[in-house]
């Protein structure tokens, strides 16, 4: 059984056991459990339900895990031709560890 669900305006999908990274959600704390409402669809062993837009009584619960990760460095270069003109900066993402406990449908 798995569900799509809608977690800080991306779609994930969602299995019992599996574990993801989301973006930084503020205010949780390690060990606690969020629950997401916004499921999309429902697939229960070949039994699909699909939303519009969310799917009625369903519900993804999961566990954090790690409150604050950082992800890998990401590069922004830009550059014009011909103009000398080259602009380099980084950062890295910050998420959220989540684990998923089960899919209510």
């Amino acid at each position: 059984m798995y569900a799509i669900v809608e977690i800080q305006g991306q779609q994930f999908k969602a299995e019992q056991g599996k574990k993801l990274f989301v973006h930084h959600i503020k205010d949780v704390e390690a060990g606690k459990t969020v629950e997401f409402e916004k499921v999309l669809l429902v697939d229960a062993d070949g039994a699909v339900k699909v939303g519009a837009p969310t799917v009625d009584g369903a519900k993804v619960v999961c566990e954090v895990v790690n409150p604050l990760v950082k992800g890998d460095k990401v590069i922004v270069f830009k550059m014009k031709r011909r103009k000398d003109s080259r602009t380099r900066n980084g950062h890295r993402e910050q998420f959220t560890e989540l684990e998923i406990k089960s899919v209510i449908a």
